[in-house]
């Protein structure tokens, strides 16, 4: 029953995209509200909660990724709602963004609640295809191309994932039989996996079709070209929903391969994200719009998220997580007013604003903009300060302290790169070019305030200890 109420807001939703009629145009984001409905009063119920036998199954990490992408979903709908008045889109057009959100929502539930590898390849084929859509709203000759590249980079990266499924349900077949494909079968015997060397190849071949798909190495510009064609909610469902997805995948998967061989978990990884980390800093020093910007910066951010997960900083790796679903996806929903005069360039973009609601939204921008690098007291501040701590604690039991030690530095030595580049244009927003008359709604403010909010919500003393219970 949960299951269905689950996904019964997204059917209306899609449904109601294809009528006409006065009361769909209301029905819309009413339904898209309506999607934390379910997911709040799951995400209260006693975990592990069944949804459907063995193949759903809600726990902890789950229903709080699930509870984070339906706020988002709430602040891209709220900015749905005056989306025309930034940007030329018919009313078709928004049907349509509807329609495939709908579709998009139920791959995505089902992918995030999926303890069975089978469904979470499924969800996340039908969330990445929904996706092709909703770039195809924008009509112009730019988000046509990028939808094809899309398409052809996600087909790519959907493949890899099931060519990875496939070798690890090889490797723990003979052992776990038809539950091999389950998440939590996997998990209990895997140190008892008679081919580790094959699950391992496995897990290397799903992790790249997870990385390519967030825009991880050596496919760093894909995103950002999608995400500058679209129109700005389709970046925010990007950045703050279907990363969120494939990333929930990765803790799945990798928590397995944590067990089967660790050291050989982290090197892959570390190695990874540290070469991803290494080239989009210098591609966030050459960004020259908002999109762009906001895109590679989240790569860093999905990058340390992972990295932070694997050296055994769960608590850092999910309140990093929650901070970027909240920052990334308003910082892209903004760029709907900063850009609403066709300027993309950075010098002045937060000057122009008048009466309450201006002020409040430059405020809120701004704020943002120095959190997400980490400025306390924002979350990622605290994250990273944990994070950081969790890298070294691993190296002091696997006697490599002195090499850690040396990675950190160059990470950070990245990281101040890119803490750089944002303060830099932070100051030419604000105190730099000529002000330029800029409108801004009040469902524009009401999202921010959202992400706001939830932002505070992440360091109240009740969430960190839900957080470190998930580790």
């Amino acid at each position: 029953m949960m299951l269905f109420f689950l996904l019964l807001p997204p059917l209306l939703m899609f449904v109601a995209s294809f009528s006409r009629s006065p009361w769909a145009r209301k029905l819309l984001p009413v339904s898209s509200f309506a999607v934390l409905i379910p997911v709040a009063l799951l995400f209260r119920l006693p975990k592990p909660y069944e949804l459907w036998g063995r193949y759903l199954v809600a726990d902890d990490l789950n229903t709080y990724i699930l509870l984070l992408s339906s706020i988002v979903g709430i602040g891209v709908t709220l900015a749905l709602l005056t989306l025309d008045r930034h940007v030329k889109i018919s009313t078709k057009a928004l049907y349509r963004f509807y329609r495939f959100f709908g579709l998009f929502w139920v791959g995505l539930s089902l992918s995030i609640l999926a303890n069975h590898m089978g469904i979470y390849w499924i969800g996340l084929e039908m969330a990445t295809l929904s996706t092709v859509y909703m770039i195809k709203t924008n009509r112009s000759a730019a988000a046509h191309k990028e939808a094809w590249n899309y398409m052809i980079v996600g087909a790519i990266a959907i493949s890899l994932i099931l060519f990875g499924i496939i070798l690890i349900y090889a490797a723990s077949k003979p052992i776990l039989g038809e539950q091999a494909m389950l998440f939590d079968a996997l998990l209990i015997k895997a140190r008892e996996i008679p081919s580790p060397f094959l699950f391992e190849m496995g897990f290397a071949i799903a992790a790249l079709g997870m990385f390519v798909k967030m825009g991880f190495f050596p496919m760093n510009l894909w995103l950002a070209h999608i995400e500058r064609a679209s129109f700005y909610p389709v970046a925010a469902l990007f950045s703050g929903i279907l990363e969120s997805g494939v990333m929930a995948g990765f803790f799945r998967f990798s928590r397995i391969a944590e067990r089967v061989n660790y050291d050989h978990l982290f090197f892959f990884v570390f190695a990874y994200t540290l070469l991803t980390i290494f080239i989009v800093s210098f591609l966030i020093f050459r960004a020259k719009d908002f999109m762009r910007l906001f895109s590679l910066s989240g790569i860093e951010h999905m990058a340390l998220i992972a990295l932070f997960w694997v050296s055994g900083g769960s608590f850092a790796a999910l309140l990093h997580f929650g901070a970027h679903a909240f920052l990334k996806p308003a910082l892209f929903l903004s760029t709907g007013v900063l850009e609403s005069t066709g300027r993309y360039h950075f010098a002045g973009a937060l000057r122009g604003y008048a009466g309450l609601r201006g002020k409040l939204f430059w405020f809120l921008v701004g704020l943002f903009m120095l959190a997400i690098v980490s400025i306390p007291p924002s979350p990622m501040f605290f994250s990273e300060l944990y994070g950081f701590a969790a890298m070294i604690d691993d190296a002091k039991s696997s006697h490599h302290l002195l090499a850690m030690l040396g990675a950190i530095a160059l990470l950070l030595a990245l990281l101040s790169v890119i803490f750089y580049r944002f303060v830099a244009i932070y100051q030419s927003m604000k105190y730099e070019g000529e002000a330029e008359p800029k409108k801004v709604y009040s469902s524009e403010v009401l999202a921010l305030t959202i992400f706001a909010v939830g932002l505070v919500a992440l360091l109240l003393p009740s969430s960190t200890a839900f957080l470190k219970g998930i580790g």
